[in-house]
């Protein structure tokens, strides 16, 4: 089902983009999101509804699972909650937070005014592209908006998000550093 691609995409983005700036601090941050797209929409709820119907054991395996990847999942309405772990390195080399298997991204540009921020990316896979504008509301938070340009079932797809990230604290707990991507 392509439905898995236009979710593979939109997650891909999201983690690949919110913490791209010198002045964020690290730690553990908590990145929301909140996407137009019907069938992402119906993808999440898909997702949650499975999730929702494990016994508590195998929820308990799966939340394990992500989060040795590096995130925890939840949110509702259509919308993603996730927590991400960036090291004191990684925030010095300006790297961005990127599932495991979704390191294929690479940006293509960035540029950076005051305290917004305007980049650019494309991922080999799932085939995606997208930009996006970042405004930092000082080294714990920041809002987003961006247009994901993708595939599914054959057809060209746009996709709008719009995003939060706050700081939650140096301490990452069980939350792992993701991979950073490709320059």
């Amino acid at each position: 089902m392509q439905v898995k691609y236009l979710v593979a995409a939109a997650a891909c983005a999201a983690l690949s983009l919110p913490l791209y700036a010198q002045s964020m601090k690290p730690g553990l941050w908590e990145i929301s999101n909140k996407m137009d797209s019907p069938e992402i929409n119906q993808a999440m709820a898909q997702m949650q509804a499975q999730m929702a119907a494990m016994s508590p054991e195998q929820r308990k395996q799966m939340e394990a699972m992500m989060a040795q990847r590096g995130m925890k999942m939840g949110g509702a309405g259509g919308g993603t909650t996730m927590q991400v772990c960036m090291t004191k390195e990684m925030v010095e080399r300006s790297d961005m937070p990127m599932q495991q298997q979704q390191n294929d991204c690479k940006v293509t540009s960035q540029s950076r005014s005051g305290n917004t921020m305007k980049m650019a990316y494309t991922c080999a896979s799932p085939p995606s592209s997208g930009e996006g504008e970042f405004t930092y509301n000082g080294a714990e938070s920041y809002s987003s908006k961006m247009t994901i340009n993708t595939t599914a079932n054959g057809k060209p797809q746009v996709m709008k998000m719009e995003g939060t990230g706050k700081w939650l604290g140096a301490d990452c707990g069980n939350i792992k550093p993701m991979v950073p991507p490709k320059r």
